[in-house]
């Protein structure tokens, strides 16, 4: 599959009017004595080719039906995780901020719908350093947002987009991803504390390594008293094929069979668990549960349907 940075941002700009008009759910649970809470920053457009490149065409359509998804182009949600327990405020990523697309970068204003500001956040856990992911790092001053906050990031992670060999081996399609990821690293290096799989980050927060869509990809598990979430960021992208097929291939990943073999045995425990999962780009504000349909195939249910 081919997919430049150019063809993504042509799409986006086409239907930036649409989706800019469209404002996702925001959508929240108690988590024990915590709150978990989804925050919109906007949505993206991309050519459906950017998922759906690797996937057997002749059982793609069948699938796609049922969610109503063009094979064309997609319009995902982004949505971030917010957790407060009464003594901290954890942003998990920092959405795409000013430069990615017009669609997205949305945050200060979903922040500001629940009550706060960005001085409120007390720490920001990054999932992985994808644009949508890590470019809301700074303002259109290349001024940090949230200056007070408190940064991690998985290990691996960190040191694939700092090895000044990533940008000449990413590939062309992804070369502005290594660039603009650095950049705003480099902001934040006197500041990061870097996390490694299975560590308790934070009390009741460890890091859960998801590795695929990106080499270091990290998911983090909220626990409090008997409830528990899991944050999978990017590691289950979407609603429809990584949860009917997930053993599928996917354009947007970076390691694919990597990333499949993640996604499965995500699917495979949060379904036993029945445990709620955040996923950047689920609908409805992110936040629901997975069950199992049949075999190895899947469904997400939004909170509160």
């Amino acid at each position: 599959m081919s997919y430049t940075r150019r063809g993504i941002l042509a799409h986006g700009l086409m239907a930036s009017a649409a989706s800019l008009c469209a404002w996702p759910t925001i959508a929240k649970q108690a988590l024990g004595s915590a709150e978990l809470t989804t925050l919109s920053d906007g949505s993206l457009t991309f050519p459906g080719s950017f998922i759906f490149g690797e996937t057997p065409p002749q059982d793609l359509p069948q699938i796609l039906s049922q969610f109503g998804v063009s094979p064309d182009a997609l319009m995902p949600e982004c949505n971030l995780a917010l957790y407060r327990d009464g003594t901290r405020t954890v942003l998990f990523d920092v959405g795409a901020g000013p430069d990615f697309m017009p669609s997205a970068g949305k945050l200060i204003d979903s922040l500001d719908a629940v009550g706060l500001s960005v001085d409120n956040v007390t720490h920001v856990l990054f999932t992985h350093a994808h644009p949508d992911h890590i470019w809301g790092l700074l303002d259109d001053f290349d001024d940090l947002v949230f200056p007070d906050a408190t940064y991690m990031m998985g290990r691996a992670e960190w040191d694939y987009w700092w090895n000044p060999n990533t940008v000449d081996t990413i590939g062309e399609a992804r070369m502005t991803f290594a660039v603009g990821a650095k950049r705003r690293m480099e902001m934040i290096e006197d500041r990061i504390q870097l996390v490694d799989d299975g560590q308790e980050v934070l009390p009741g927060i460890a890091a859960v390594a998801t590795p695929g869509h990106t080499p270091g990809h990290m998911a983090y598990e909220l626990r409090n008293g008997s409830e528990a979430a899991l944050v999978v960021g990017d590691s289950i992208g979407n609603h429809h094929v990584a949860l009917a097929r997930p053993d599928w291939l996917s354009g947007s990943d970076q390691h694919q069979d990597l990333a499949a073999r993640t996604r499965m045995g995500l699917l495979n425990r949060v379904s036993a668990e029945q445990m709620a999962v955040v996923g950047f780009h689920l609908p409805s504000g992110g936040l629901g549960r997975i069950e199992r349909t049949a075999g190895d195939s899947f469904r997400f249910v939004p909170e509160g349907a």
